[in-house]
């Protein structure tokens, strides 16, 4: 059956057999020929086999396809340059800087685009939910408080959020407590049973063996 869309279809193949060698463990994209056997009734085949000329605009498509895709480097953007980005400034700006250890110092270029009002407090809640998930700053609590105090009109959301870290925190807090706890609680069981073990004579060696502990763990134990 002749398809007036084959050529893309063929790239689309190709494109996937050039994935699965990647997927494989190859490092660099393997060289793939679309070939199409052509057996139907129109001769000869009605149909392009460049797949350029599906698009309304073959030569731009041509262009677009085959030249170094458009870059937008964040990374390179003055942050003042980015502070002109209106609605898009705040986003823009943490993209930049997320995977900085210490976002204190972005507060001084959030807070005034925050309180130029382009953003709505549903927009500013999920930008800071952003920054709590994928940042990588060591108090994202502080963060935020510093945040609320700087930009009035969305305290009380930023607080509410600061407030919750603050609960998350002290709840890892507590199973953090329990489980070194329990984990305490089981070694004292463990040495004890192994006290009991060595004094009813059974070799070191054997111990060890049964109870996982080490030499050094059984030198602490006083008979």
């Amino acid at each position: 059956k002749s398809d007036r869309l084959m050529a893309f279809r063929l790239m689309r193949y190709a494109i996937a057999a050039m994935q699965r060698h990647l997927e494989a463990g190859h490092k660099k994209l393997p060289l793939v020929i679309p070939v199409l056997f052509y057996t139907g009734k129109r001769s000869p085949y009605p149909y392009s086999t460049r797949w350029l000329d599906e698009f309304d605009d073959p030569a731009l498509a041509g262009k677009l396809y085959s030249s170094a895709f458009p870059l937008v480097d964040v990374t390179v953007i003055p942050d003042d340059e980015i502070a002109g980005h209106r609605s898009m400034a705040a986003l823009t700006l943490l993209q930049k800087h997320i995977h900085q250890r210490d976002l204190a110092e972005l507060v001084d270029r959030l807070a005034p685009i925050l309180l130029a009002g382009y953003l709505s407090s549903s927009q500013v809640i999920s930008l800071v939910h952003y920054i709590v998930q994928a940042g990588e700053t060591s108090d994202a609590e502080a963060f935020v408080r510093e945040l609320a105090q700087r930009v009035p009109q969305h305290g009380d959301a930023l607080m509410t959020i600061a407030q919750q870290l603050e609960q998350k925190g002290i709840e890892k807090g507590i199973q953090l407590g329990e489980q070194r706890g329990i984990e305490k609680g089981e070694r004292e069981a463990t040495l004890k049973i192994a006290r009991t073990m060595l004094q009813n004579g059974i070799d070191r060696t054997t111990v060890m063996k049964m109870t996982g502990l080490t030499e050094d763990d059984l030198a602490q134990i006083r008979h």
